[in-house]
This record gives C-alpha cells, structure tokens and sequence, in this order.
C-alpha cells in the first residue's frame, strides 16, 4: 500500500484559505461545505481561539496535495478515502471481490472441462 495514498494532504484547488477544510474533506470523503460549516461553528461557539491554532498548525505542517495524486478518477478517490476510513473494511471487500471472481471462473471452468457435447461439437465445427 502506497503512504503517500494514505497521508493528509492540503487540497489547495479547493481552499478557501489555506486548504486545511479541503484536505478534511478530501481525506475523509465528507463534503467540503459540511467540514466547513462545523469548523466555524466550533469556533464561533465554544472554541474560539483554539480552532484557529489547530487550523493555523494543521496549514503550516501539512504538505500540499500532489497534481496527480488521483489522476481524475473518482472511483480512485473513493477507494483510497475507504482505505483511511477503514482498512480492514476495504480488505474484506476486496477479498470479497476476488472470491466472486474466482468462483465464476471456477464456474467457466466446470462448464468448459464437463461433458458438454453441444460445445464440443460447435469447437469441432470451427476446426
């Protein structure tokens, strides 16, 4: 697994001011006006100045996104987002994902190896 997939980055295509929101949204999969909206609550309502240092650190220590972290693919983007939320969940679902695939093709090779003499005689016609 690639840590560069999995690392917080500032987003800054999208910032409003120094990505820190953005890169949340990003590194979570959340919507990016719901990551805002609850960063100027929290300041406005019960934690002002400690949100902005946290926002003001999280800017200064942060790296910005790579150009080409996800080559504009959006089911790229959701699958990383579902590797940080939950690697064990992605794991299970891929190995999910190849056991559906090899029973077909255990399926395909069953149907392929068995006495079936319609597809033997339609292979000796092609011949």
């Amino acid at each position: 697994m690639s840590s560069s997939r999995t690392k917080f980055y500032l987003d800054k295509k999208r910032a409003k001011w120094s990505g820190v929101c953005a890169g949340i949204a990003d590194y979570t999969g959340i919507n990016v006006a719901w990551i805002r909206l609850a960063a100027i609550i929290a300041t406005v309502t019960f934690a002002f100045p400690w949100t902005l240092i946290a926002y003001w650190i999280a800017a200064r220590i942060s790296e910005p996104k790579p150009s080409g972290m996800y080559l504009s693919d959006p089911e790229d983007t959701k699958f990383w987002q579902g590797v940080r939320q939950s690697p064990r969940r992605t794991t299970r679902d891929i190995k999910s994902r190849f056991r559906e695939i090899d029973r077909k093709l255990a399926d395909m090779e069953l149907y392929y190896t068995s006495k079936n003499t319609t597809l033997s005689n339609e292979i000796e016609n092609l011949r």
